[in-house]
């Protein structure tokens, strides 16, 4: 006597389940929330497939709601400047002293001798070089050397 069982799994279980793997990927491969909104979005269309059982349009809304969120998610990422935008808002100054490597250095900067380093930890910048002030930490300038963008970008 042969019988066969049937497992038939509701579309809400299946987009829960969807939901859940997808957020669970997005913790071991993060993609910029894109993998996180995509399962919010399936988690939030299991709620809707107990009103709505119709497959295809369910995932259609799954679609609209990935897609809206993951373009509504990138406002509240903060976007990396470039080096030329850093450098676009900065001031001058001029070595005093040699800046080693990963070293202070000296920086006349509004009249004044400022500690500084540079931005890039691995580069030497000579006394008496055009320098623009990128940041400030405490009373520690960050600097950039003009010969790394040239004059002609700012």
């Amino acid at each position: 006597m042969s019988s066969s069982y049937v497992f038939m799994v509701s579309p809400a279980l299946l987009w829960l389940i969807a939901g859940a793997l997808l957020c669970l990927s997005e913790a071991i491969f993060p993609v910029a929330f894109v993998a996180f909104m995509m399962g919010i979005s399936a988690i939030i269309v299991a709620a809707i497939a107990l009103v709505i059982p119709y497959f295809p349009l369910q995932v259609i809304f799954w679609l609209g709601l990935s897609t809206l969120s993951i373009v509504g998610s990138r406002s509240f990422i903060p976007k990396k400047k470039s080096l030329n935008s850093i450098v676009g808002d900065a001031q001058e100054g001029e070595t005093l002293t040699e800046i080693s490597p990963g070293k202070t250095g000296r920086v006349l900067y509004e009249g004044n001798s400022w500690q500084a380093v540079c931005a890039d930890h691995t580069m030497l910048i000579l006394p008496r070089q055009k320098v623009y002030i990128v940041n400030r930490k405490g009373n520690t300038l960050i600097v950039l050397p003009e010969f790394l963008l040239g004059s002609s970008d700012l």
